[in-house]
C-alpha cells in the first residue's frame, strides 16, 4: 500500500477491524520509510446492477430510490425507518447474489411489495398503487380483496396447525375421517 505522505510502497499493518456490518475492513498502517501512520479501507467491489425501466431504458441500480418509495408508502404507519433501511439492504443483497446483472423495475417492485406486505398492509397497498399504476377504485378493490383472501387462507392454515397440535380441541371428529362415518 502506498504511503500518502512519502509515496513509499512498503507499510506494515498495525491493526485490522471489521466495519460497516462486516462489509469492509479498516486497517491502520505504518509506513516503513517515514513512519507516518494512515488508515486504509478494504471493501468488496460489487459488479454494478443495471435496472431496465418500463420504457426500455437502462440505468444503474440505486438503493435510495427503493428506500424513497418505501418511506413514502409508510408515511403515518408504525413501520420504523430502520426497518425500511434493513429491507432496502436485504433487497440489494438479494440482487447482488443473482448471477444476472440486469433486472427489471417490475422484479424489484415485486421484491419490495413482498417485504412491505409483511410489515404493513397499508404500506403494501400504497406502494402497489404507485408501482402497479392504479387507474381507479377497481384496482384498489382488486388488491384489497386479494389481500383479504390471502389473510383468510393464512388464518385457516394457522387454525389447522393449531388443531393438529391439540387434538382435544380439534373440530375434526373421528367419524369425519372415515368415508361413510363408520
Amino acid at each position: 500500500m502506498e504511503c500518502p505522505y512519502c509515496q513509499h510502497t512498503d507499510s506494515r499493518v498495525l491493526e485490522s477491524r471489521s466495519t460497516g456490518a462486516g462489509r469492509s475492513i479498516r486497517r491502520r498502517r505504518e509506513c516503513l520509510s517515514c513512519k507516518h501512520r494512515f488508515t486504509t479501507y478494504e471493501r468488496i467491489e460489487f459488479v454494478p446492477i443495471s435496472v431496465i425501466k418500463r420504457n426500455g431504458q437502462s440505468e444503474a441500480f440505486d438503493r435510495s430510490k427503493i428506500l424513497r418509495g418505501m418511506v413514502r408508502a409508510c408515511e403515518k404507519t408504525s413501520v420504523l425507518p430502520s426497518t425500511l433501511e434493513a429491507i432496502a439492504e436485504e433487497i440489494e443483497a438479494q440482487l447482488q447474489q443473482k448471477p444476472k446483472r440486469s433486472i427489471t423495475t417490475a422484479q424489484i417492485g415485486d421484491l419490495v411489495l413482498h417485504r412491505l406486505r409483511q410489515e404493513s398492509e397499508v404500506a403494501y397497498v400504497r406502494f402497489a398503487s404507485v408501482y402497479r399504476q392504479f387507474q381507479g377504485v377497481d384496482d384498489f378493490i382488486e388488491t384489497l380483496s386479494h389481500l383479504q383472501e390471502s389473510a383468510e387462507q393464512a388464518n385457516l392454515w394457522i387454525q389447522t396447525l393449531g388443531d393438529e397440535e391439540n387434538p382435544e380441541t380439534s373440530t375434526t371428529s373421528p367419524s369425519m375421517l372415515t368415508p361413510s362415518g363408520k
